[in-house]
């Protein structure tokens, strides 16, 4: 791929309000679970926090965060001395945020990419970690 063009890509990665934050906070509205968003006060600002259920919900990004054994967790083939260093602190950082926000009493909850691609999986993902019977199907 040419430099530029993978420039303009990833200058085109949202960190906010992206498909799958969409879909997750779809779903959790739609089982009448009511949340806030991006908290900066905490720990790594959780995408979602669920504070009558003192939980935050982190939607991560199967290439960023490197989900394990999931097909869009690839390496890009050029440039890997700057790839994997940054994939190992992404990683890092992810479980540092997670063990500080455990320390202060929360329950961290994480939603890859791929699974916000089949609503009715998300559902019951959302369903059996708040504790919601199972949907009548």
């Amino acid at each position: 791929m040419i430099p530029k063009s993978r420039s303009e890509i990833m200058r085109a990665v949202r960190r906010e309000n992206t498909g799958p934050e969409l879909a997750v906070r779809k779903a959790a509205h739609r089982l009448g679970l009511r949340f806030r968003l991006y908290r900066k006060d905490l720990p790594g600002t959780p995408d979602l926090i669920f504070p009558k259920h003192r939980t935050c919900l982190f939607v991560h990004g199967c290439f960023w965060h490197r989900h394990p054994g999931c097909v869009k967790a690839s390496t890009p083939k050029s440039r890997r001395d700057y790839w994997l260093p940054k994939f190992e602190r992404n990683v890092e950082r992810d479980r540092d945020n997670e063990e500080a926000l455990r320390r202060l009493g929360w329950r961290v909850v994480t939603i890859w990419e791929c699974e916000t691609r089949d609503p009715e999986g998300l559902e019951d993902r959302l369903r059996g970690t708040f504790g919601l019977p199972p949907a009548p199907r």
